[in-house]
């Protein structure tokens, strides 16, 4: 993933999910691209978290912007998400 996760870019995204939507057990979704992420762009990390849990699939976020952690614990759902702990951003 790269550029901006927000309102404007969400839409076509989540229409296009299913095109690059792997099948393993383990999804990586690198954030390290990310430049803004708003409320929206969480809010589909959350459906895609959740869609892929219904499909017995996890996701794991590597290099989190550290806009998205914030809106994550304001949030309080930052333990809905696996993270890879050994690429968090400003850790």
């Amino acid at each position: 993933m790269s550029g901006e996760l927000d309102r404007d870019t969400v839409p076509p995204f989540w229409r296009r999910r299913v095109e690059w939507l792997p099948k393993e057990p383990q999804v990586l979704l690198d954030l390290s691209q990310v430049k803004r992420v708003d409320s929206a762009g969480m809010a589909m990390l959350l459906h895609l978290q959740q869609q892929l849990t219904v499909n017995q699939q996890t996701l794991v976020l590597s290099q989190i912007p550290a806009q998205l952690r914030v809106l994550l614990q304001l949030s309080n759902i930052e333990e809905l998400f696996t993270d890879d702990k050994s690429s968090v951003d400003g850790e």
